[in-house]
């Protein structure tokens, strides 16, 4: 048997039943090779019930840094019993198999390794009926896997030490698991295995953390002082961050009170109109949603479009339509939320990629809110959301200042001989605005949902409303030079593909473009980040025949929305889709691209000559 041979680059997928308390073991192992400065990428798998159906826990370790879903698994945890043969069957040739071998099971394969340890009975012998003994049992593993993989046993405790710091009496008995786990491997096996891991300095300053919890963070930085939700997967832990980082931050200096208000409302209809009201009474207010919710929300939606209130939705996109895969993961919501609400709209998105700009996005959607006096879209997913992933560190200037757009002060008030709500004074299509006891007697406080003339007075005139249609347009110009700018990287070879990508796309198309430069297939790439597109999208589209745009939907939502948008031609854009629920991943890509170069070929014969 040819035995797979790596280290620091391999995958470990761990196979548990969902409410068995595996995801924390599984993630302190995780955190343990990032702690002996490896990149690493987990990935929680889960389903929507509360516990008794299948679960998985991808670890990704990966020295060059590649943080995309690679696909197969060299090193498999097999701890369910329901999953046991798909598990093993998607074990990469010369890898390895482990598995509580109190219960005998036969593997049916003769071309990897297996590791079996009587997990359960060494469990039973140490603790006997303690409550936590099924959680001990997957700290067992854990110690195994630093014995077979050469990680160090400090690093683990140390772990162990931090995430059970409030409930000390289980330091202990957690390490004791540890340590039968890693003795009987070191006893009954050659440790470590070819497939291990060696310490590296390749992690440098870099941090572990989720985009949700970014995003939180983000928000607390940015200025909101106002949350208004309701509870939905996988959008949820984006309000309890804020909650968490408002309780130590959001702090009145002199009275030493919280200054922030977190409403869960009865349902999201209610969760966007209480942040629209917040917004408009001048406070920064978001709200934290995904597919289903936007769906409900699209009235209030159109409403703080057509009345220019500022506030921020963070979509966490997740699988659809309906209830559809509520724990996977999509790209799906792009055509939603760029014309949500009836009518004629054109919304502002942000795309962020990792949890840095997760951070970043949420401070720059509370200012682009009140700058252009809109609802501001941030496009996270599941799996940026919910997991914890390898990102530069968090960078905040403290000499920042927020921008609150054109608000009208008392002073302002007294200045100006007439003031007009919706008049485009500036020629940039963005009104002045005013907010309520600005004044005691000028400026109008009114906001119409309803068709006004620039002074917010009711009509019916359709020249007003068509002047107002035509005003909103150009402020939607104006946001293409303020929303994040698209990154370009060209190839620099005559006859380059383009590709376009946007979100968590990123990782895996970056190593995908690795993989086929070796194969002398050179990509241009130009990465999304923010809608409106400006002039360097349109040039990119107008530089090549043939675009490919990666997405993980089924109808290639961004390749429509660069047809209506951006003047891509529908023959010269080529949808590469993914939409299973799973992350894409680099080699899905590749294949994919390879396949068209083979069966067209017209930009290969080009570069050769």
């Amino acid at each position: 048997m040819q035995v797979l041979q790596s280290v620091n680059e391999f995958v470990v997928r761990f196979a548990n039943v969902n409410g068995s308390g595996s995801a924390s073991a599984n993630l302190l192992f995780a955190k343990s090779v990032f702690r002996m400065g490896v990149p690493i990428a987990p990935r929680n798998i889960f389903p929507s019930n509360i516990q008794g159906l299948p679960t998985w826990f991808e670890v990704r370790v990966s020295g060059k840094g590649h943080l995309g879903r690679r696909g197969g698994w060299d090193l498999m945890v097999a701890m369910n019993p329901q999953t046991w043969a798909q598990d093993v069957a998607g074990i990469t040739p010369g890898g390895v198999l482990l598995y509580d071998s109190t219960l005998k099971r036969n593997s049916s394969r003769d071309d990897i390794q297996v590791v079996g340890i009587p997990l359960t009975r060494l469990c039973i012998e140490t603790f006997g009926n303690h409550p936590q003994r099924q959680l001990f049992k997957n700290m067992v593993y854990v110690g195994a896997l630093a014995a077979l993989l050469d990680i160090g046993l400090d690093v683990i405790e140390t772990l162990v030490a931090e995430q059970f710091a409030g409930k000390s009496k289980l330091i202990k008995p957690n390490m004791d698991a540890v340590d039968i786990g890693y003795g009987y491997a070191r006893e009954h096996f050659d440790c470590p295995l070819p497939i291990r891991v060696e310490r590296s300095d390749a992690v440098g300053d870099k941090i572990m953390i989720s985009g949700n919890e970014a995003v939180g963070l983000g928000c607390v930085y940015g200025g909101a002082t106002v949350a208004a939700w309701y509870p939905i997967t996988p959008s949820t832990s984006v309000a309890d961050a804020f909650d968490d980082h408002c309780a130590k931050l959001r702090i009145d200096p002199e009275t030493g009170r919280h200054r922030y208000a977190i409403v869960q409302a009865e349902d999201e209809l209610s969760a966007i109109g209480v942040a629209l009201g917040a917004g408009w009474n001048g406070a920064r207010a978001f709200t934290a949603t995904s597919g289903p919710g936007i769906s409900l929300m699209s009235e209030f939606i159109g409403l703080g479009y057509f009345a220019e209130i500022p506030v921020v939705l963070f979509d966490i996109q997740r699988g659809g339509p309906s209830t559809g895969m509520p724990t996977r993961t999509q790209q799906s919501d792009v055509m939603m939320c760029a014309y949500a609400s009836h009518g004629d709209t054109k919304h502002v998105l942000l795309f962020p990629s990792n949890p840095k700009e997760c951070f970043d996005f949420a401070a720059e959607a509370l200012d682009l809110a009140e700058r252009l006096q809109t609802p501001i879209f941030v496009m996270s997913d599941l799996d940026l959301g919910m997991n914890d992933w390898v990102c530069d560190p968090l960078e905040w200037d403290d000499s920042r200042t927020y921008d609150r757009g054109k608000v009208l002060s008392a002073e302002d008030l007294d200045a100006v001989s007439q003031f007009g709500r919706y008049l485009d004074v500036g020629g940039d299509g963005i009104p002045y605005r005013t907010l309520p006891g600005a004044h005691p007697s000028k400026g109008s406080f009114f906001t119409r949902g309803t068709s006004r003339d620039r002074f917010a007075k009711y009509t019916e005139d359709g020249s007003h409303y068509v002047d107002n249609m035509e005003r909103l347009l150009k402020k939607f110009k104006t946001a293409e030079s303020l929303v994040p700018q698209p990154e370009i990287t060209l190839a620099g070879k005559p006859g380059a593909y383009g590709v376009i990508f946007y979100g968590t796309t990123h990782p895996s198309m970056l190593e995908a473009a690795e993989m086929l430069a070796e194969d002398g297939i050179a990509l241009d790439l130009l990465r999304v980040r923010g809608f409106p597109f400006n002039d360097d999208v349109r040039a990119f589209l107008e530089r090549h025949d043939q675009v490919f745009v990666i997405e993980q939907n089924r109808d290639g939502q961004m390749r429509t929305l660069l047809i209506n948008e951006a003047g891509g031609q529908p023959n010269r854009l080529i949808s590469l889709t993914n939409y299973d629920g799973m992350p894409i991943g680099a080699t899905f890509i590749a294949d994919a691209l390879r396949g068209y170069v083979a069966g067209r070929q017209p930009v290969a014969t080009e570069a050769a000559e």
